[in-house]
């Protein structure tokens, strides 16, 4: 925890009321026994009676920490936006910033998602576009800043998974055939997220979505797009042919198809369509994996069962 007052001169407050120099001293017992509730009482303390008083900044920017510290993002956010307005020339503006961003960072994390690997994408992702919006203003106001490296590798993460919550729209309107909208979205990811892995299937998506409004020529446009960048994206088959499937959900399937574990009472699949690939463009063969091969020799019988290996 960066120190406000580490350049004033010693004996500069040799007079002050010694009574606000015991309360800051308790708050730092408490801060270094993680009593981060009672720490945030005893700063708010020292604020309210020594507005003005040696610790006053430094109450202000050590209660950003303690509310961070104790999962209290939203406060904690509120403090640091306090601060950063108060003390614009604060030479810890960019700690403040930087914990605002954390704040919104884990916001909507717990111990459970680190365990389990939730998909964060498929969750509410506000918290995410403030942490990626923090972040950013840090890097902006503060390029040297020693937490800028952290907060430059963060964004990257929240770009992704921002990309990645765009995705699972579009996906869901493919899903409900509602094409237009689906198009729209994919092409927001390729548009905006630019420099993330998602952009792969978001033109996949696009592709898809234009072949089934019957618009083969934006399709062919996107497959050039995919074909050239992405040639051994999961969408071509071996021969590099574009396949557009209907995928079969498993709202679609019956009791009895799962109870038989899929052997029985399968649903019908519409048949793979292939989109014409632009002339004078041929697509490279997809690499074959030999591990891969080996492997799917190896397994056993029931391995091949849905479900099971």
């Amino acid at each position: 925890m960066p120190f406000i007052g580490d350049d004033k001169k010693k004996g500069q407050y040799e007079d002050i009321d010694t009574t606000e120099q015991k309360l800051y001293n308790r708050t730092q017992r408490s801060l270094r026994a993680g009593n981060y509730d009672g720490a945030i009482r005893g700063l708010q303390q020292l604020e309210a009676q020594f507005p003005f008083g040696r610790y006053a900044e430094q109450a202000q920017l050590e209660i950003i920490y303690a509310q961070y510290m104790s999962f209290d993002h939203e406060d904690a956010r509120i403090s640091a936006d306090r601060f950063i307005r108060l003390h614009p020339q604060n030479p810890y503006l960019d700690y403040a910033r930087y914990l605002k961003g954390l704040s919104a960072f884990n916001k909507n994390r717990s111990f459970l998602d680190r365990i389990f690997s939730t998909d964060l994408s498929k969750r509410d992702v506000a918290p995410a576009q403030q942490a990626y919006d923090d972040f950013s203003e840090l890097l902006s106001n503060h390029p040297d800043s020693q937490y800028a490296p952290d907060a430059s590798k963060r964004m990257v993460y929240l770009r992704n998974l921002l990309a990645e919550s765009e995705l699972n729209i579009a996906r869901y309107y493919m899903r409900r055939g509602a094409y237009i909208a689906a198009s729209n979205r994919a092409r927001y990811v390729v548009e905006t997220y630019s420099k993330s892995p998602t952009v792969a299937d978001a033109l996949s998506i696009i592709i898809e979505a234009n072949f089934k409004l019957n618009m083969k020529d934006a399709a062919n446009d996107s497959l050039r797009v995919l074909a050239i960048n992405f040639p051994n994206h999961s969408s071509f088959d071996d021969n590099g042919d574009f396949i557009v499937n209907d995928e079969v959900r498993n709202r679609d399937r019956s009791w009895t198809n799962m109870v038989t574990l899929g052997l029985l009472d399968r649903p019908e699949v519409t048949p793979p369509v292939k989109i014409d690939h632009p002339e004078g463009f041929v697509p490279p063969p997809r690499s074959k994996d030999p591990e891969k091969k080996e492997k799917n020799k190896k397994r056993g019988f029931f391995s091949w069962l849905p479900f099971i290996g």
